[in-house]
């Protein structure tokens, strides 16, 4: 699931060496940093963050294979 976000968040930017994903896991969910540069987090939310959604359900589906419980947090 980290992998899969990282390769979706580094397509999607102009710096993909900046792209930094978190991996924190609690109880029976995993929740999963995502960081960008400063002037890439428009391209990663997306208007209305539509990107963003798209991500995030991208994401859980990957997980949903594990049988996991996955959030996606786009942070500064």
């Amino acid at each position: 699931m980290k992998e899969v976000l990282e390769l979706i968040a580094k397509a999607l930017v102009e710096n993909p060496d900046q792209v930094s994903v978190t991996e924190i896991e609690k109880d029976d969910s995993v929740t999963l940093e995502l960081r960008v540069a400063d002037g890439d987090m428009g391209k990663v939310i997306g208007k209305q963050g539509k990107i963003a959604k798209a991500i995030r359900t991208v994401v859980k589906a990957a997980a949903s294979i594990e049988n996991k419980r996955v959030s996606v947090d786009i942070v500064q």
